[in-house]
This record gives structure tokens, sequence and C-alpha cells, in this order.
């Protein structure tokens, strides 16, 4: 669950152009995972599409997704600080937090290997590259397509997960893995993107009343 949850990863604004250099704002991304397992697959049928909101200004970003399997997930992240904070709301577990340093390890980084590729995308009218990732961390091996804009000057918590290896924001992403034994796809690609004032109580690494600390951390 902690896994799904790491790789999972407001008023209405104008929309802005390519030639913006955005830092701070909102990206609404779309999610749709799949399975050979049938009864995996069957569960993501259920759950249909998730929307992902992403609210970032200057070295932090926070990201909501709220689905049936997983309740509603908040993860917040500090750049600066290398600090991941992530509440959870599971109707099964309650309310818990995870409080964490963005520390890889050289054999971590060591195994995270990322390569530009020729190919390229217009997202909303922003100019992507492709980036191919794979890596392997907690026995989990993840083969990952990225295509990424130099255009939005926001970290991403894609970024901090690969070790700043990442050049760009990602608005389009493909990540395969095995899950259980069972081969998942996920696929997240951008909808909206949209200059706005996001408050700082927006990032605050204090957890909330009423969320208890996550077994194991």
């Amino acid at each position: 669950m902690k896994k799904l949850v790491f790789l999972f990863a407001l008023s209405f604004s104008m929309m802005v152009s390519a030639q913006d250099k955005l830092s701070e704002g909102v990206v609404v991304f779309k999610q749709t995972m799949s399975s050979d397992n049938e009864q995996m697959q069957a569960q993501f049928a259920s759950m249909g599409n998730m929307e992902t909101k992403t609210y970032f200004k200057g070295d932090k970003s926070r990201t909501e997704v709220s689905s049936p399997m997983m309740g509603d997930v908040i993860t917040i992240a500090n750049s600066d600080t290398k600090e991941t904070l992530v509440l959870m709301d599971n109707p099964m577990l309650g309310k818990t937090y995870a409080l964490q340093k963005n520390e890889l390890t050289d054999e971590q980084l060591n195994s995270i290997n990322i390569v530009a590729g020729d190919k390229t995308k217009t997202i909303l009218g922003y100019d992507c590259k492709q980036y191919t990732v794979t890596l392997e961390q907690d026995g989990m091996k993840m083969d990952m397509e990225m295509f990424t804009t130099d255009a939005i000057n926001a970290p991403s918590q894609q970024a901090d997960m690969l070790g700043g290896k990442l050049k760009g924001f990602p608005l389009y992403m493909t990540v395969k893995m095995d899950q259980m034994g069972s081969a998942m796809t996920i696929i997240t690609e951008v909808t909206s993107i949209n200059k706005e004032t996001v408050s700082d109580t927006k990032f605050s690494m204090t957890p909330p009343a009423g969320y208890k600390k996550m077994e194991g951390q």
C-alpha cells in the first residue's frame, strides 16, 4: 500500500501559455490503472479513472488523490528540506501519516537509469521531451516512460523519487511494474494546468489533529 501511495504519487485562474515560466499554480492529472490479474483489473475497472491535483509553489508541492481502494491520500513534499509528508484517510485503516526524508542511498541511486529519448510530445501547448527510466528498489522493478517540460518551474515527486536525476516537470507518464506477482500499468496524463495563487497553508508539514503515525515509521 505504501509503495502505491508514493507511486501516485483554490480559485480558478486563466490557463497559462506555453511561453510562461510557471512556478506557482495547480496541475490536474488523470490516472488510469490496469493489470493482467483479473481480480485486480476488476477493482481498477470499478474505480474508473482517478483525478490527481498537484499544487505547487517554489520548492513545495502538494498532491491530492481520492479513490475507493485507498481513500483520500495527500502527499506534501519540500524539495529544499527533502521531506515528504503523506496523509492517508483510509476506510479500513483510518487516518494515518508518514513523515520521511527523501534521501536515497548510493545503492538506490545506482539502480536508477535515465535515458533521454528522441520522441517529443506537445501537451496542452507545452513542448515535452521523452525520458525512459528503469529502477529497482526494495525488490520491485519499475519501467517508466515520461514526457517532461522545462516551462514549468516546480518540484515533482517523481523527480524526488529519482534522486533529482530527472530533468523537467512530467506531464505524461507510463509506469509498468510487478505488484504481488501481477503486472500493473499506471498511466498518468495532465488534463489542465492553471496559474493561480496557492496558500502556504497547503504545504504545512505538521500532521493535522486526528492522524496517527503509520506503523513502521
